[in-house]
C-alpha cells in the first residue's frame, strides 16, 4: 500500500485497501450497498457467481451481479472448471462493468468443489493454469485469483500456484490462511502467507478471521501483505472498515453506539424487504445476516437473536428489532428494562 494506504492493483485504486470478500447469499447489491454507506471499505466484490450461468444468461445469476451505477471499484468473482467457458464467462462480466474480475480457486463448499471449482482447482495445478491463461486473454480490465493456504494441511500448495498466477498474469492474490478442509476451523498460520508474498511481486491481500483492529494488525505484521479481505468480520461488525481505516491512518478510533447499531440493522433490513419479492425470502435473510450481526451487540444472542429467529414475518422481525433496542437504550440509561433480568 502507498502512504495513505491505498492499494493498487494495475490502474485501479483501492483505497484503503481493505476489500470485502465475496460471501453467497450476504454480498449482494443490499449489503454492499451498507458497507459502502458506513465507509473504510475500498474495493467490494460480488457473491461469486457460476461461469456456466454467466454464459447462458441465467436470471439467477445475472441477479447476483447487479450493482450501482457509483459501485467502484467492483470486482466480479466467477467459478467453474471449463476453460474456455470460464475465459467467456470473463470476458462478459467485464462487458457488465466490472473493474476486476477475479477466478474463485478458494470457495470450500461441497456443491462449488462437487464440480471441480473452488478451492478443488488447487489439487489441479495444471487445470488451474488453463483456466488463468484463458480469463487473462479475455480480458482488458485487471484480473486476481482467490485462493487458501491449500486442499489440506499437508498440501499446502498456495505459495507455487500463486506464483503461476502471477506469471500467467494475474496482477493480484488473496490467500485464506485455511485449507479446504479446514472449512471454517482450523488453526490459524499465516506462514504460508507469508511466503505467498515474499516470492510475488504483485500485490497479495490477507484473508481470514480479520474481525477488529487487533486482528488486522497482527495479519497485516506477520504476513508484511498489501492489503486484507474480510469476510464474515464485516457481517458482525459493518464498521469494522471503518475501524481499521482509522488505526491504519492513525485517527481517533471510531466507536459505534446503540443508536447508529439499530439504525444501520433496521436499514439494511428495509432494504432486504425493497429487494425481495416475497416476505419469506427478506426474513430468511434477515436471519441469516442476524446470527453474526447480533454477535456484537449488548444481549444479542441471548436476546436480540431468538426475537428475529422466532418471527414470522419480516415485519415482525423489524419491530422485534425496534422494541429490543429500546429496552437496551432503557437499560444502558439505568432506567426500569426487560433486560434487566438477564443483566
Amino acid at each position: 500500500m502507498d502512504a495513505d494506504h491505498t492499494l493498487w492493483i494495475r490502474d485501479v485504486a483501492v483505497k484503503p485497501g481493505l476489500v470485502l470478500a465475496p460471501m453467497e447469499g450476504v454480498t449482494d447489491i443490499t449489503f454492499r450497498r451498507l458497507i459502502r454507506q458506513i465507509g473504510g471499505c475500498g474495493l467490494t466484490c460480488t457473491e461469486f457467481i457460476p461461469a456456466r450461468g454467466v454464459v447462458e444468461s441465467h436470471k439467477r445469476v445475472l441477479d447476483a451481479v447487479q450493482f450501482d451505477e457509483d459501485e467502484s471499484p467492483l470486482t466480479i468473482q466467477v467459478f467453474g472448471r471449463d476453460p474456455e467457458m470460464l475465459g467467456e464467462a470473463a470476458r462478459m462480466v467485464q462487458d457488465l462493468g466490472a473493474d476486476i474480475v477475479d477466478l474463485n480457486m478458494g470457495c470450500p463448499s461441497k456443491k462449488v468443489c462437487a464440480h471441480s471449482g473452488g478451492s478443488a482447482l488447487m489439487k489441479e495445478p495444471e487445470l488451474a493454469r488453463d483456466i488463468v491463461r484463458s480469463m487473462r486473454a479475455a480480458l482488458t480490465v485487471p484480473f486476481t485469483v482467490k485462493m487458501r493456504a491449500g486442499w489440506d494441511p499437508d498440501h499446502k500448495n498456495a505459495p507455487e500456484l500463486a506464483q503461476m498466477c502471477e506469471d500467467e498474469g494475474a496482477e493480484a492474490v488473496t490467500v485464506h490462511w485455511r485449507t479446504r478442509t479446514d472449512l471454517y476451523g482450523g488453526t490459524r498460520e499465516l506462514d504460508t502467507l507469508a511466503e505467498v508474498k515474499r516470492r510475488l511481486s504483485i500485490p497479495v491481500l490477507a484473508n481470514g478471521d480479520i474481525v477488529d483492529v487487533e486482528s488486522a494488525r497482527f495479519t497485516l505484521d506477520h504476513t508484511q501483505c498489501d492489503g486484507l479481505m474480510i469476510g464474515r468480520g464485516a457481517i458482525r461488525d459493518p464498521w469494522v472498515f471503518r475501524k481499521i481505516e482509522a488505526h491504519l491512518l492513525g485517527l481517533e478510533p471510531v466507536t459505534v453506539d446503540v443508536t447508529e447499531r439499530e439504525r444501520v440493522l433496521l436499514g439494511y433490513f428495509e432494504g432486504i424487504r425493497t429487494r425481495f419479492q416475497n416476505d419469506h425470502g427478506a426474513l430468511g435473510r434477515m436471519k441469516k445476516i442476524s446470527r453474526y450481526f447480533t454477535e456484537g451487540v449488548p444481549f444479542g444472542r441471548e436476546h436480540l437473536r431468538p426475537l428475529i429467529f422466532h418471527s414470522h414475518t419480516a415485519e415482525q422481525a423489524i419491530d422485534q428489532v425496534q422494541s429490543f433496542f429500546h429496552e437496551l437504550r432503557e437499560w444502558e440509561a439505568g432506567r426500569p428494562s426487560r433486560l434487566d433480568t438477564a443483566a
